[in-house]
């Protein structure tokens, strides 16, 4: 078992540093885990064990990156995309026997965006969308039984993410018309509630104890939207005429991976410290990639700090970015090669996130089961 689990360890370092797979910010990364979240105490559930819980993200996206290089005069000139996203996920969890767990995540969404070049290029104004995001179901499956193997296991699961949330989010956009007048438009990609695309996730989820006090983690999730474009005007041929293939927005693929270590501080208490990669893949796996989308990922150093007692989890993590990439788009690539002239899109991101979450289980027996902390959210 330490084996196998040093061996994902190691592919996924190697992954992370090297792997061009394709995160927060202009890039339409929402915010999402897998479908029944990433943290172990939600998953290692006795049966007929509850779990409520409830994780906040925030991050303020405003660095330009085109490739892998930062644009630092889009800040003295003032001309920066600025991006503030709240988003809430509400899950619950519940054993169905001590090593299959069924989950539903309703997650929703707060943001506002701010611009020049959507807004004529004249004035900053601010553009807003909220409500219900996509809501997503799934089930996991431990392959070992939690009772025998308590200090290393694997998980895996497989959900749906229903499109709930709404893609066509208006609001007004002004000096767009062609006296100069506002017009109600979609917002921009990045801050839709919902990508308007029936998707499925698979994710796994492994732990292995090192020592007394000491774990090792993995996990991660991919999300497969096999819908093409989603219908909606993005406006962006109007900008130029060589965006006519960004008119229509795509439905994107997006994933993630984390792993690290985490330390048992005390009885109550423990920290972790580990790498996130996550992103939107210039192209999906299943089913075209056409239209409108700006892929994009990050790596991050991942420290976290949780607290256990009782029945109730609380933990923070602060993912800091330490390389941010903007691909080229298919799009990108399509007008490359119809004009001649270079192009790579750029895309604002976010120096940190803040993930904060809380859970409360109930239990169906009348001692708690053994709860393993591993600061995932």
């Amino acid at each position: 078992m330490k084996k196998l689990i040093l061996i994902f360890y190691i592919l996924f370092l190697i992954s992370a540093i090297t792997h061009s797979l394709k995160a927060q910010g202009c890039v339409a990364i929402r915010h999402f885990s897998c479908s029944v979240g990433n943290d172990l105490n939600n998953n290692l559930l006795g049966k007929g064990d509850f779990q409520v819980g409830m994780n906040y993200r925030y991050f303020k996206s405003f660095r330009h990156f085109r490739g892998t290089e930062e644009e630092p005069d889009r800040l003295s000139n003032n001309t920066e995309v600025i991006n503030n996203s709240h988003s809430w996920d509400y899950s619950i969890n519940y054993g169905l026997t001590n090593r299959l767990y069924l989950g539903i995540t309703i997650p929703t969404v707060i943001n506002t965006r701010s611009s020049l070049y959507e807004h004529g290029r004249t004035e900053r104004h601010l553009s807003f969308s909220r409500g219900l995001a996509d809501v997503r179901l799934g089930a996991g499956y431990w392959l070992l039984n939690p009772e025998n193997h308590k200090n290393g296991n694997i998980a895996l699961g497989f959900g749906v993410k229903l499109p709930t949330g709404n893609f066509n989010a208006t609001d007004i956009f002004y000096n767009v018309g062609t006296n100069g007048e506002p017009q109600v438009r979609p917002v921009d990609q990045s801050i839709q509630p919902g990508d308007g695309g029936f998707g499925f996730t698979t994710d796994f989820q492994l732990y292995q104890k090192i020592s007394t006090r000491f774990f090792t983690y993995i996990g991660g999730f991919y999300l497969f939207n096999p819908r093409n474009k989603n219908g909606i005007r993005t406006f962006r041929e109007t900008l130029s005429p060589i965006l006519e293939n960004e008119s229509i927005m795509s439905v994107t693929d997006q994933f993630s991976i984390r792993g690290g270590f985490s330390y048992i501080i005390s009885e109550n208490f423990s920290a972790s410290l580990g790498s996130r990669y996550e992103g939107v893949p210039v192209e999906d796996i299943i089913g075209k990639s056409d239209g409108f989308r700006r892929p994009g990922n990050v790596l991050s150093i991942d420290p976290g700090i949780s607290f256990i007692k009782n029945n109730i989890s609380i933990n923070l993590n602060v993912p800091i970015a330490v390389r941010r990439e903007r691909p080229q788009s298919l799009t990108d690539k399509e007008t490359e090669i119809l004009t001649g002239n270079p192009r790579n899109g750029d895309a604002a991101f976010a120096d940190y996130l803040i993930n904060f979450g809380i859970s409360y289980r109930f239990n169906k027996k009348e001692n708690n089961p053994e709860k393993i902390d591993f600061n995932k959210n």
